[in-house]
């Protein structure tokens, strides 16, 4: 039998699958959807916006760097910006805004705390403080190192996760990454090319900064004159922990148990080291009540508010009467604060054994643009307080210490009341007035605040101690507390003794008994008027 040809037997074997074919092209087939493809450039802004806000994203959650400048804690922080430039945060003072580069980025730095640690070896050492300057340049340029670093992974991982889950395609979300890298160098050399190291001579003020310029002088005049400054703040930076350190060692007074001790404070200005002296001398000689004879601010503004909040905790309660600095605003924040008392308007309250009396200033003068009523607004304020006195006297309640925040509204009061507290002048001073009133005017516990620095010589930290017998609420004896203001770290505590106190002495017309009404200005007793 002849052989089937190779070439017929191959078209019998492929028959079934080519039949399947054939059968399988008559079936009807689905009719095809149309899906749209979105343009390209939709693609791209799609892209564009992933990489954006993941990078965002990622700046947010790990783009800081926590960097030691010096003694100081401080956060650097890249944040997106349209404008750029550099915003350094004082905290709870404001911001310094610096025009340093024009790119997409602003860089952030936040100054936290002052290291105690730190600034003890600047304390220990002083040798240390002509380094200084190169010690923070080192810093800053560690930190902004790191922070670049930080940032360029940040923004990466960022864009890249945002990609995945937005695309789940891993060749996509490589590709979201590599464009935020390539966006983020473009910005750094952005960021380069625009430096501007001459922004420093024009700075943006916000917040309690905003009074800066015209209390230390302009950007320019720092920089000619940069060499005293750099000392100056130098000096400064060890001052706060020297100043905490003196009063922590102050010798306390040991009174006898029937003593009532005041402390007189004054002409705060916002200085924050000021709470700190006060809370420690509270506790060293063991205060009953703290009297602040006013300018606790230095605009009465609401964003100074925030300041006052460590009277709460001083541990004694705190009487206070509104200075020419301090606003209705700061009284009426002050109102509501616990173990606060506000007086004003003659009001008396009794604390500690003591009742006291006081009339707020009624000028507010925070700065050179407002015309002062002068002292013909303080005598009638003062004749206000005096009037109330008397009425309180009338009335068989004694005021034992009277309180106006200038001495010449506190002079008023003459023969009115024992006692008399005032500040305004930032140095203080005692003295028997005409008519027997002893009037005791404090100096700046705050070293005059950001006025300091206009002075050739800085303002010292000033307050005092009362020593008052409980039984006859009389003044017995009294602490001068002296401590040097910016770059000094003396400390001085003068005691002085009431002359009737001492030796031989005999009552002045200021301490008369209980019970006795003190002579008026006429020379005869002051006539009893309505409660």
């Amino acid at each position: 039998m002849d052989r089937v040809p190779a070439a017929a037997l191959n078209r019998v074997r492929r028959a079934p699958s080519t039949l399947a074919r054939y059968y399988r092209s008559l079936r009807p087939h689905p009719a095809a959807e149309l899906v749209p493809q979105p343009h390209p450039w939709l693609r791209a802004l799609g892209m564009v916006a992933v990489v954006l806000l993941g990078a965002w994203l990622g700046l947010l959650i790990v783009g800081d760097v926590r960097v030691p400048v010096g003694p100081m804690n401080t956060t650097m922080t890249l944040r997106p910006s349209l404008a750029g430039g550099t915003k350094i945060n004082v905290s709870p003072l404001g911001a310094l805004e610096l025009n340093s580069h024009q790119a997409p980025v602003r860089l952030d730095v936040n100054v936290d705390q002052l290291d105690p640690g730190r600034s003890q070896e600047l304390v220990d050492h002083p040798e240390r403080i002509s380094g200084l300057q190169q010690e923070i340049t080192h810093d800053v340029e560690h930190g902004t190192l790191d922070l670049a670093v930080r940032s360029c992974v940040a923004v990466v991982a960022g864009a890249t996760a945002l990609g995945l889950a937005v695309y789940r395609r891993p060749r996509r979300a490589l590709a979201a990454g590599g464009l935020a890298f390539t966006l983020l160098g473009a910005s750094g050399a952005t960021a380069y090319a625009t430096w501007n190291p001459e922004s420093v001579l024009e700075p943006k003020f916000s917040g309690l900064l905003s009074s800066a310029p015209s209390l230390v002088g302009n950007a320019r005049s720092i920089v000619t004159e940069f060499d005293v400054y750099q000392q100056e703040l130098a000096r400064l930076v060890t001052n706060v922990t020297k100043l905490y350190d003196v009063t922590s060692t102050l010798p306390a007074y040991q009174p006898d148990p029937t003593t009532i001790r005041v402390l007189h404070v004054s002409d705060i200005h916002l200085n924050p080291a000021s709470w700190k002296i006060i809370a420690s001398l509270v506790k060293q000689y063991d205060v009953n009540v703290i009297v602040d004879s006013g300018d606790t601010m230095d605009h009465g503004t609401a964003a100074e508010n925030r300041f006052l909040d460590p009277i709460a905790d001083l541990g004694a309660p705190y009487v206070w009467v509104r200075g020419n600095h301090d606003s209705l605003i700061t009284q009426r924040y002050l109102e509501h604060m616990k173990n606060v008392h506000v007086l004003d308007d003659g009001r008396a309250v009794s604390i500690a054994g003591l009742r006291f009396a006081g009339m707020g200033d009624p000028q507010f003068t925070p700065d050179r643009s407002v015309t002062p009523g002068g002292d013909r607004a303080e005598e009638l304020a003062g004749a206000r307080l005096a009037t109330a006195l008397r009425d309180q006297r009338a009335a068989g309640r004694p005021v034992d210490i009277a309180i106006a925040h200038e001495p010449t509204a506190a002079r008023q009061v003459d023969g009115d009341v024992p006692l008399v507290l005032a500040g305004h002048l930032h140095h203080e001073g005692m003295e028997i007035m005409k008519y027997g009133t002893r009037l005791r005017i404090e100096g700046s516990t705050g070293g005059s605040g950001l006025r300091a620095v206009e002075r050739q010589y800085p303002a010292p930290i000033e307050a005092s101690i009362l020593y008052l017998d409980r039984d006859t609420r009389h003044l017995q004896a009294w602490d001068e507390i002296r401590l040097g203001g910016l770059g000094q770290t003396t400390a001085e505590v003068t005691r002085h003794l009431a002359k009737e106190n001492q030796p031989g002495g005999s009552p002045s017309p200021g301490t008369t008994p209980p019970g006795t009404p003190p002579v008026s200005r006429s020379g005869a007793a002051p006539t009893p008027s309505a409660p």
